[in-house]
């Protein structure tokens, strides 16, 4: 994954894609003494690993503050291993390249059934000899796959760029992107325009595996994500948001990502990325790729290949538990907030084993 990021960058490069590329790293902030235990847990962790302060650290108060003053943060871990992007631009760039290339996208298309080397469409349908289903969170949108993966929303809104005097005081000089370590949690960038971009769960599931439509957001989740921005940053308090949207990422059911390809049938698939899928498409396409070329690789030997994830819950048990998780999640968050107790939250733990995470 981490030589992946470089992937993406290079091959940015090489094309010309202007992505707004930064290559500054990632930081995930402790706002609670609970929080502050799970992250030098976590890198406690990644020292079990073979890392070392060359990829993971922990940065104190203090030297948190040096690249963001962030209200309420107790530490902080950084990793270099770790860039921002502005995905919009990334996916323009890409489907030029690729145009350049002779290939042919074919937009406006609705797939609606998916069966050995067919592709049932609102407008036909397509044979091929291979069939690979990369829709993320949209593959419920596929008949009979409406429980493989779970279509999760997340949503962001985005603020006017700063002004100076308020860029100042939060003090994020560079473009490290971060999150937190909270059970409900938040990740964040800072935009190469001088906004800051953060997102969250709002509305995390509808009921069937529905979607939303467009990116329209709830204006309570935008409230509850702009009332967060002003948690995190009180000094943006007077900056106007300028956007908020959502979308869906998809969620197999032990929360992992899965590469499959069956040469008998033609059929493949990847994803599962669960929110980490702007490097981690990149990398299981190219394994997709050796896979179907039969290509003996270094990428077909991952761990992820040929996995088989058992279905979600049907409804409503799907519905009742994904709302009762973040409805505790939110919960344990607020309790160990208040209780200022370096333990994770009984309630969050239960969450945990129920969803299986």
């Amino acid at each position: 994954m981490r030589q992946t990021v470089d992937e993406v960058i290079g091959v940015a490069r090489t094309e010309g894609i202007d992505a707004d590329i930064a290559k500054d790293g990632v930081l995930f902030v402790a706002r609670s003494p609970a929080q502050l235990k799970r992250l030098r847990e976590d890198v406690d962790e990644a020292r079990t690993w073979g890392e070392t302060d060359d990829d993971v650290r922990l940065l104190d108060r203090h030297e948190l503050a040096r690249r963001v003053t962030i209200d309420g943060a107790l530490a902080a871990s950084y990793s270099p291993h770790c860039a921002a992007v502005q995905p919009a631009k990334l996916v323009r760039g890409l489907a030029s390249a690729v145009e350049r290339l002779g290939v042919h996208i074919h937009e406006n298309t609705t797939a609606t059934a998916i069966a050995p080397r067919t592709v049932r469409t609102g407008r036909g349908t397509v044979t091929a000899t291979h069939v690979l289903r990369c829709l993320e969170g949209f593959t419920a949108s596929i008949a009979r796959q409406r429980r493989a993966w779970l279509p999760m929303n997340s949503s962001m809104v985005v603020t006017e760029p700063l002004p100076d005097p308020v860029a100042a005081q939060v003090g994020w000089h560079r473009r490290e992107v971060f999150g937190d370590v909270a059970h409900a949690y938040m990740y964040a960038q800072h935009t190469a325009d001088g906004r800051i971009a953060l997102g969250g769960r709002g509305r995390p599931y509808r009921f069937g595996s529905r979607t939303d439509h467009n990116g329209r957001t709830p204006g309570t989740t935008v409230a509850s994500l702009t009332a967060l921005l002003r948690t995190l940053f009180p000094a943006t308090a007077r900056v106007p948001i300028a956007h908020a949207w959502c979308g869906v990422l998809g969620v197999p059911r032990d929360w992992s990502t899965t590469v499959t390809y069956d040469r008998a049938t033609g059929l493949g698939a990847a994803g599962g990325y669960v929110g980490s899928g702007l490097a981690a498409t990149n990398l299981a396409g190219r394994t997709l790729a050796d896979l179907v070329l039969g290509t003996d690789s270094e990428l077909t030997g991952l761990p992820w290949v040929g996995r088989r994830v058992r279905n979600w819950e049907p409804e409503p048990i799907r519905w009742l538990g994904v709302r009762a998780m973040y409805t505790m999640y939110r919960r344990a968050d607020r309790d160990e907030y208040r209780s200022q107790s370096a333990a994770t939250s009984a309630i969050a733990r239960f969450a945990n084993m129920i969803s299986g995470r």
